[in-house]
């Protein structure tokens, strides 16, 4: 074989980076070892993978045909000696997931895939969808767990679980005591939301088109821990997961708010992967560990 694991390693980490330096630590490299084996590779097949701008390395189209392609050899190569070596980190897995995921589902998945024999470690960042679906898109998450809708020529967009947006406010707030809402009084209210960017946020003014350029958005919060604080100090009404608010309801220190009956805030959770990613064992027992989550 012409080439070797440690110059595909290096190659990726170039194209992470777009710096030899940083590639060169990442992978605990000398910066002469790391710019020899880049150049070795290239030398010995005659191609050039990428554009050398002073200290900046960009990929080249040729680059970023070949990248998905090491993705896949190296997962593989990884996956099989790890089954080899029976050591504990079998399976380990980046995943991501947006917040509402990650804070309130993600985590008992987790639980469940580390107890088992290999005990794989599992690292897990939350973000909002656009964050996690550029990550996976880099091949720098193993898969993502997002809320919002995705067209992607390179993602794999697996439907995942339904999921309902509920409307809610404080018990003291005028509007808890009323039954059905109408348009003029979703107009009307001040709102605490999710920030733009997220799944939730896209979901929410999907069902209220018609709407949008007439409401009264006073903030615009990343976390929903922040915004139930919010909306249960007075500021305003909100719109989040039931997932989020399944506990807070049963104390009452939130209540729903019924919508109009033309206002849908019904919404599909998904798993995304890169199309040219390699699906390794560890990847389908972590989606058969979710699709088995009540």
């Amino acid at each position: 074989m012409k080439y070797s694991f440690r110059q595909l390693e290096v190659f990726l980490a170039a194209a992470h980076f777009q710096n030899i330096t940083r590639a060169a630590e990442s992978l605990a490299m000398s910066q002469s070892a790391a710019s020899s084996a880049l150049k070795e590779l290239e030398n010995q097949f005659d191609i050039q993978l990428f554009d050398r701008v002073g200290k900046r390395l960009q990929l080249n189209e040729l680059g970023r045909l070949y990248r998905p392609k090491v993705e896949a050899v190296l997962a593989q190569a990884t996956e099989l000696e790890q089954a080899f070596s029976k050591h504990s980190e079998v399976g380990a897995l980046k995943v991501g997931a947006t917040l509402t995921i990650g804070n309130y589902l993600a985590v008992g998945v987790m639980a469940q895939y580390m107890n088992t024999p290999t005990r794989p470690r599992v690292s897990l960042e939350v973000a909002n969808t656009s964050t996690i679906v550029r990550r996976v898109r880099d091949f720098e998450l193993d898969i993502g767990l997002i809320e919002g809708e995705l067209q992607s020529s390179e993602l794999e967009v697996l439907p995942w679980r339904g999921d309902q947006l509920r409307v809610f406010c404080s018990p003291e707030h005028p509007l808890a005591e009323k039954g059905e809402l109408s348009d003029d009084d979703l107009r009307n209210a001040t709102w605490i939301m999710r920030e733009q960017g997220s799944g939730t946020r896209q979901s929410f003014e999907r069902g209220m088109h018609g709407l949008l350029p007439d409401m009264n958005v006073l903030l615009e919060l990343e976390h929903t821990e922040a915004i139930k604080r919010a909306v249960e100090a007075g500021l305003g009404i909100g719109c989040l997961s039931e997932v989020v608010l399944a506990d807070a309801f049963k104390r009452g220190s939130l209540v729903p708010l019924k919508t109009p009956e033309n206002r849908s805030f019904e919404r599909q959770f998904y798993f995304i992967l890169h199309k040219q990613k390699y699906r390794s064992a560890g990847i389908d027992a972590w989606i058969g560990l979710c699709r088995a989550l009540k």
